[in-house]
């Protein structure tokens, strides 16, 4: 018996259908990519602006051979946490991949980089340390920084004058360790922290700077090793959570880079890592191998940037509203929740895969399609995707 908690929750699920903010599933037959298959009421083969497969890497044949292989050899999963008797040779080799890759002394392996981030702050912050933290964060980050007993700073997204007051604050409060966090790559607005003053700053108050780079290892910055390569700071970067989930072969997994006794105490003492099962062998052989492509995709990344600048400048003259950037996120304003989901209903349609976000997602008043460029893309995809969206716009009346 629930006492009432269904009707409850009826209730607020019916709000949320009014007020034109329920989310709906797209169901896709098939691998992930550029062109997907989708069933259900939208059912037929569209071009795919959704994921964050931004290198295109999700169905390589590569990597999907090296899960094979590891799933025949090493069998389906571990059935156990890595300290009693979950840790394979695998998970090691990724580890030590991934801190190569980033140029870090070692890594840590974690179910998905939301438990990274909600392991980390309480693990290596007490109530004597101060976090400060950008208002932009990812959802991930808010909430590890919640569980963590740290005093708790925000500053305006990118506003170097208000990290610098909030610095100064942490710093005359006697606080012992201060830690800057930010996005490399805001999600929902795909613009680049400004990592070189944050650095400048951080040197300035003694402060450390972690940054999650989810949508950015990979195909940002020379080789692919995100934005901290990207702005010229990557030996000033403290600490890089990040994600196999996107770039580096799309499936599951998040990772803590930084100095060997930040991850020692990780292994130690991070609750998500201590008490969740690690990913099977099959998905870090897969992971690897999506390292090793990532790390020589110059030419995907190439492509990569094509799609962006076309589609950039495509949309912007037919009268679209965009975020400034430079990354394969393009959020398309709307502004209206029920405007923006209109818009996307219209694109799919049309044979082009969008999805709107509006509040809680983004702000009151900022909902938007966020698309998405990936090097699976055709440029004869990105002018299908052109074309869909400036028929719907005009249909209705946006443009």
């Amino acid at each position: 018996m629930d006492s009432g908690f269904s009707a409850h929750a009826r209730t607020l699920l019916d709000a949320i259908e009014a007020d034109g903010l329920s989310k709906r599933e797209q169901v896709l037959q098939g691998p992930q990519g550029g062109v997907v298959a989708l069933s259900g009421r939208d059912a037929g083969t569209v071009v795919n602006l959704c994921a964050n497969n931004y290198l295109g890497l999700a169905n390589h044949p590569d990597i999907v051979a090296a899960a094979q292989q590891a799933l025949a050899r090493d069998g389906f999963g571990m059935a156990s946490v890595r300290f009693i008797c979950g840790t394979h040779s695998l998970h090691r080799q990724l580890e030590q991949a991934i801190a190569g890759f980033l140029g870090k002394a070692d890594a840590i392996l974690f179910g998905s980089c939301f438990d990274a981030n909600g392991g980390l702050f309480e693990t290596i912050l007490t109530d004597q340390d101060a976090v400060i933290s950008d208002a932009l964060n990812h959802a991930s980050i808010i909430d590890g920084v919640r569980l963590s007993k740290a005093q708790r700073y925000r500053y305006t997204n990118g506003d170097m004058d208000e990290l610098e007051a909030r610095l100064k604050a942490a710093t005359d409060s006697g606080l012992r360790f201060k830690l800057i966090v930010t996005d490399g790559v805001f999600s929902m607005d795909g613009h680049v922290a400004k990592l070189p003053e944050i650095c400048a700053l951080a040197e300035r108050y003694g402060a450390m700077v972690m940054i999650d780079d989810c949508h950015a290892t990979g195909h940002l910055g020379a080789g692919g090793r995100g934005t901290p390569e990207l702005t010229g700071v990557g030996d000033r970067i403290d600490i890089i959570s990040g994600t196999l989930g996107k770039t580096l072969g799309g499936a599951m997994g998040g990772f803590i880079a930084a100095s060997q006794p930040i991850i020692d105490l990780l292994r130690q003492r991070a609750r998500p890592y201590l008490f969740s099962n690690v990913l099977p062998p099959a998905m870090a052989a897969g992971a690897l191998k999506a390292i090793e492509l990532a790390a020589a995709a110059d030419d995907r990344r190439a492509l990569l940037l094509q799609h962006v600048q076309h589609f950039r400048a495509a949309m912007s003259s037919a009268g679209f509203e965009l975020v400034p950037g430079n990354t394969p996120i393009i959020p398309v304003m709307v502004h209206d929740a029920g405007k923006a989901q209109a818009l996307a209903a219209e694109v799919v349609r049309r044979g082009v895969l969008v999805s709107a976000f509006s509040f809680p997602v983004v702000p009151k008043g900022q909902a938007r399609i966020r698309t998405q460029m990936s090097a699976a893309l055709t440029p004869a995809d990105v002018d299908t995707a052109i074309s869909a969206f400036v028929d719907a716009g005009k249909a209705l009346a946006l443009i």
